[in-house]
Order: C-alpha cells, then structure tokens, then sequence
C-alpha cells in the first residue's frame, strides 16, 4: 500500500482491483441469498426516501449500479456517482432510462445537480470520512429532505472482525479505510449535525453464503430476530433514515 495515498486515492485503486474479478460477488450481492438481500435493502432504501417520479435524488457511491436498477423503478430522477470510472464503466452498460444520469465524480462535489429532494446509497458511509460527509448531505439536501442508507453494522460479530483484522479485510475484498457503525454514536452524530426524525435499524440475517434451499427458513427466521430486544442489535446491517428540517 503507498502511504501518502489518502481516502479518495484508496477508493478509485480499490476500484481498479474490484473490476478485475466480480466485484458483486466480492460484495457478496451475486449468490442466490445474496439477491435477496439486495432486493429487499433497496427496497427499504426506496421506501424510506419517498423515492417518486419527480424527486430529485443522489445516489451516493452507485459502483456497478446494481443498486441504482432497483432505485430506477420508481421513477425518480437520480444522479448516481461514483469516485471509480472502471466501477461507472459497468453501471453505464446496464442502459437504464433516461431520468438516470452516472457520474464520475466525488459526492462532494455535486453541488451544481443539487440541492436533493433524497440522498441515498447502500454501502457506502462506511467508505467516507464520515462526519464530513454527513455534514455534506445536509447541505445538499432541499429543506425537509431525506438521507436513506443501509449501512454495515460494527456489533456483527463477522462484521467487526471483516473491519477491524487487517488481513482479514485485504482477504475479504475490503478497502484499507472502510468501517462499520454503532447505530447509538452514529444517532449522536447525525443529530449533532442538524437532522431530525432520526431512524436507525438493525436488520438482515441473511447471508450471503446461505444455501438456496435455505433462503426462505433463514429470512423468515431473520425477520422474527429483528424485533427482539437486544438480539436484533447483532444483525448484519443498520437501516439510516433522517431528515433535514424545513
């Protein structure tokens, strides 16, 4: 690793190296359970930012678009970017309708297509130098605006050592600065920086490797352990949902 690369430069090498191989089976969204998980999180995702024909919305860290097909559905006008172009190379191929626009570009630096009516992403705070990020969305949200995410969760017991063993997150596909979240400090944060309605949602037990035949017993089984008490704080995944006042 060369030293003096900073978190931006860290991200378009990963990139590089995602693209080499699956980078959806890297992530683990290319395995039947896999799938599933994708579908049901951008959906979540969707939901929770009111995604509608005529909203204006940014998709933060779009990759291979994989996420931005399902967001598409709903009409909105999305400006998915990406810091990677071999990653925005793939996405671009997938042909979506015209109210989808890729970018190569940091999200910082969408402030000419905004302000947003929605700021979404799955996978990707945990890449950011994260309060200055949040403190960006904020700006870039309209008045009332919703930031909606699915993000991965640091009490995961995989989760917390894929983020935190350095041999483990080179051999898992990770990239050297990414992290995990602790829906309490993350609730903290947020409200710090000004958003209100704060949601934050331990969910998915499902993983990626889950065999077919088990996918349904195991989301069924998953869903019940979402709404017990202190249990639900170990699943795989937080759901973010906040907005900015009017």
């Amino acid at each position: 690793m060369i030293k003096n690369m900073n978190r931006a430069d860290h991200e378009i090498n990963h990139g590089k190296k995602l693209v080499v191989k699956n980078p959806e089976l890297i992530w683990g969204w290319d395995s039947p359970a896999g799938k599933e998980r994708v579908k049901r999180r951008a959906q979540i995702i969707a939901a929770g930012a009111q995604l509608v024909p005529g909203k204006r919305v940014l998709e933060i860290g779009c990759g291979t678009g994989l996420f931005t097909v399902i967001f598409s559905q709903t009409g909105a006008e999305i400006f998915a970017v990406d810091i990677s172009p071999e990653l925005l190379e793939i996405a671009r191929l997938r042909n979506l309708p015209g109210q989808v626009q890729f970018i190569e570009k940091p999200f910082e630096e969408c402030s000419l297509e905004g302000p947003f009516d929605a700021i979404i992403g799955s996978s990707i705070l945990h890449h950011l130098d994260l309060e200055n990020s949040l403190y960006k969305i904020f700006m870039l949200l309209k008045p009332g605006g919703i930031m909606s995410f699915a993000e991965p969760n640091m009490l995961n017991p995989q989760i917390a050592v894929q983020k935190n063993v350095r041999w483990v997150k080179e051999r898992l596909g990770d990239s050297p600065d990414e992290t995990a979240f602790i829906r309490w400090k993350l609730h903290s944060l947020l409200s710090r920086v000004g958003f209100q309605d704060i949601e934050i949602t331990p969910f998915d037990w499902l993983h990626p490797s889950t065999p077919s035949e088990a996918i349904n017993v195991v989301s069924h089984i998953g869903k019940i352990l979402e709404r017990i008490p202190i249990i639900r704080e170990f699943a795989g995944s937080l759901y973010i949902r906040s907005q900015k006042p009017y």
